[in-house]
């Protein structure tokens, strides 16, 4: 029988240095190998509009982008984003600070309540309306429905997504 080689794993208990993109500037820090990408994100990089709510990938708070693409933080961990570009709902305003017409319509339509799922909310809304420019009330509802809200009943919500929507087109 061959001998098997070994292959470089990461143990637990050990950490690792994790680099990567952080709302467009490189930033690292330490993680063990089982450190869930929110929780890196919030307690290692200082980043704390990523909410953690139910830990399973049901309420959607943790919602981030991940080389574009909307994923829940809370079902990643932080060494499977080595070297990967991540957009946290602070990172969706301008640099000079004025809030994208995403964060605008929701301030207009008071769109929120507590806030706590509005980050996550917010993110997969924008990913969808960069890739779906033109989408049904429908389709803005599915991708709504992904989140969980206690606190808006989901109207003004609703109400913020489709004038985004329609602002985004208009802006090209």
């Amino acid at each position: 029988m061959a001998e098997q080689q070994a292959s470089p794993t990461l143990k637990a208990g050990q950490r690792h240095e994790v680099s990567l993109e952080l709302n467009g500037r490189q930033v690292s820090g330490w993680a063990e190998p089982r450190m869930l990408l929110s929780d890196f994100i919030r307690h290692e990089l200082g980043a704390t509009g990523t909410h953690v709510g139910c830990e399973h990938g049901v309420c959607g708070a943790c919602t981030v982008r991940i080389d574009g693409k909307a994923v829940r933080a809370c079902l990643t961990l932080a060494v499977q984003a080595e070297g990967s570009k991540i957009q946290t709902v602070e990172g969706l305003a301008a640099a000079d600070g004025k809030l994208s017409l995403l964060q605008q319509a929701f301030q207009r339509n008071f769109a929120l309540q507590c806030g706590y799922c509005t980050p996550g909310i917010l993110m997969s809304l924008a990913h969808y309306l960069e890739t779906n420019p033109s989408p049904s009330e429908q389709q803005l509802r599915e991708v709504i429905g992904g989140h969980l809200c206690r606190c808006t009943g989901y109207t003004h919500i609703m109400a913020a997504a489709v004038e985004a929507a329609a602002a985004m087109r208009q802006a090209g």
